[in-house]
């Protein structure tokens, strides 16, 4: 993987894509293909028997790739066509657009699929975290989705319910963000994130693995998840249980040297048990977009607007208000007090609207736990 060619042909490229579809891991048979055969078109041409002399096609799940190829044996050239009536353009780990930092991982896609503006050297910033998100959870990703991206990084998440939905929200209102999906790009997951995914092909991209016609299944996300720790320089844990896919991203990160956050939560919320963990085993705690950027000196030249610019201009909700308008700079109140003054809402609710006004600096956490007015 370390011999990159500039001018790979689109019937190479296509080949390649073609053996990669099928299987769940078909990056590392495309490698030991072409190690031996030179180019995937050639593998694809050859004899079953010729193919069965490279170590991945010598068991079951050999067999069973095969019997796949010999089922559809023009599909290199079906995908090409698939791809170029749907709008999908694909890109090889050797092209100029190929996420930079993505080729130095152990096991990078030969091939990416992709919808949008894909460019091999943003900075990018991986935001990820749990699907059963709480309020904290979707105020966290929001603001420090919009905070990342208004200096210019790219949020790459996986477009899923939850903090994936928030961080890709929160870093439209400000700038771009990248989605990698684990299906393919012509029938994007979940269906109901829809209109999100054609914003984000707008402003940013739709990125794959896997060709059109690829339903989601649930081998597929973690394997999808190396590509968005792959992608990046950093993973931020936004929310995420002890038992957590977003886990699985923080770990190929680490296995790939890459940098991990975390934003610390509740300790009586199982929603915020990994986070937690992750700051124990030496992740670094954050709370907002500038903890990030002052770990990459290379970036802050990039990187020198107020974090909190955005959010001093904008006025603030009506419930930030009721909430502004109970506390004071020397009484420290706790949630369930503010509740108790509110006449109405959940801690959950409460929390997530005190984590905003804490990142905007209006309001302080007070060692005993409770809330202040900032003087």
């Amino acid at each position: 993987m370390n011999n990159f060619r500039n001018n790979l042909g689109d019937t190479e490229k296509f080949y390649r894509a073609a053996w990669q579809s099928l299987s769940a891991n078909g990056s590392r048979q495309v490698t030991a293909l072409l190690d031996f055969f030179g180019s995937a078109r050639e593998a694809w041409e050859a004899q079953d028997e010729e193919i069965r002399k490279v170590k991945p096609f010598q068991g079951r799940s050999g067999t069973a790739i095969l019997s796949k190829r010999r089922s559809n044996r023009d599909y290199p050239q079906e995908l090409q066509e698939i791809c170029g009536e749907k709008g999908i353009m694909v890109c090889s780990v050797e092209e100029s657009n190929y996420p930079s930092l993505l080729r130095h991982v152990a096991c990078p896609p030969h091939v990416l699929f992709y919808k949008g503006k894909m460019k091999a050297d943003r900075k990018r910033i991986a935001l990820v975290g749990s699907r059963k998100v709480t309020p904290y959870g979707k105020a966290a990703a929001e603001l420090l989705g919009r905070e990342l991206a208004a200096q210019g990084i790219s949020v790459v998440s996986g477009g899923a319910y939850g903090v994936d939905t928030e961080a890709h929200k929160g870093a439209l209102k400000a700038g771009i963000t990248e989605a990698v999906l684990a299906c393919g790009l012509d029938n994007p997951y979940p269906a109901s994130n829809r209109k999100l995914f054609e914003e984000i092909t707008e402003k940013g991209a739709l990125i794959s693995e896997y060709p059109p016609g690829t339903a989601p299944m649930k081998v597929f996300f973690p394997i999808r998840n190396r590509i968005i720790s792959g992608m990046c320089r950093g993973t931020v844990v936004v929310e995420a249980a002890e038992k957590s896919g977003s886990l699985i991203t923080a770990n190929f990160a680490l296995e790939e040297n890459r940098d991990v956050f975390a934003i610390p939560g509740s300790i009586f919320s199982q929603s915020s048990l990994g986070c937690n963990r992750l700051i124990q085993q030496g992740a670094k705690l954050v709370t907002k977009g500038r903890d990030i950027l002052d770990e990459y000196e290379d970036w802050q030249n990039d990187c020198q607007l107020s974090l909190f610019e955005m959010q001093s201009n904008e006025s603030i909700t009506q419930e930030e208000e009721r909430i502004l308008n109970l506390l004071t700079p020397d009484e420290p109140l706790s949630i369930d007090e503010i509740i108790y003054r509110l006449e109405q809402g959940s801690a959950g609710t409460v929390a997530g609207i005190l984590l905003q006004l804490e990142l905007q600096g209006l309001v302080q956490r007070h060692p005993s736990g409770g809330y202040t007015a900032r003087r």
